[in-house]
């Protein structure tokens, strides 16, 4: 049995958490991936993708849970076949119709039963500044709040941090994390609305994109478009 510390990292199957699994892996953590299908559009693809992060990160333990109430809840674009994904809007500060209601607050409780099962000692997740700026459950004060509710509500004996080390990062500067670290970004989806290949026009694909852009680096996932995001 391994002595390294041990972290649960939510991985989405998307480029920003097989980054912060990577960086959990570079901080010395033993790796316990959760994965989630909550009745989103790509979810099947999300799932594959997951699952070779899983092996090429030689995860621990890989965990796949179920939890379609929150499609069931609906009012997303992510899970409500009723509502369009929206064209991409790099500049908006408005609430997406891709938000899927205080999501991470049911993730983050999910990792948190996860880690405290199996002793580990933080729950990464791969939120960041671009996220929190139209994703209300992605706001650095959500995360402190949350570290809180951790502290109360689990045995005195467990010590669990919650990590998002991209909370004040930009997608580039992820991706240029990602890159050094060589996260295999061939094995990650991002896409809302297809499963390949990807649109290349969606909120989700043009940041992405744009990410992959400003470094220089192509992108190595396929797309039906792909527009130039690059920042002038």
């Amino acid at each position: 049995m391994s002595d390294a510390k041990r972290a649960v990292v939510l991985a989405s199957g998307g480029m920003d958490s097989a980054t912060a699994a990577a960086v959990a892996q570079e901080r010395g953590y033993d790796l316990y991936l959760l994965h989630t299908s909550y009745g989103q559009r790509t979810e099947d693809k999300e799932y594959e993708c997951a699952t070779a992060q899983a092996e090429y990160f030689d995860a621990a333990d890989f965990l796949h849970l179920t939890t379609d109430h929150l499609s069931k809840i609906g009012n997303s674009s992510l899970t409500d076949e009723e509502m369009d994904v929206e064209e991409a809007d790099l500049e908006s500060d408005e609430v997406p119709t891709s938000y899927v209601p205080f999501r991470n607050a049911n993730l983050l409780a999910m990792a948190t039963s996860y880690a405290e099962a199996n002793d580990c000692d933080a729950v990464f997740i791969g939120a960041h500044s671009e996220d929190f700026s139209g994703y209300p459950d992605c706001r650095p004060a959500f995360f402190d709040a949350f570290q809180t509710v951790v502290d109360v509500g689990t045995k005195d004996a467990t010590e669990i941090s919650i990590e998002a080390p991209f909370v004040e990062w930009s997608k580039t500067d992820i991706a240029e994390k990602g890159t050094e670290l060589d996260v295999p970004y061939e094995y990650t989806w991002s896409c809302y609305r297809d499963d390949e290949p990807a649109c290349g026009t969606c909120d989700a694909c043009a940041f992405r994109l744009q990410a992959f852009q400003n470094i220089g680096v192509r992108d190595p996932i396929e797309y039906a478009e792909r527009p130039d995001y690059a920042e002038e």
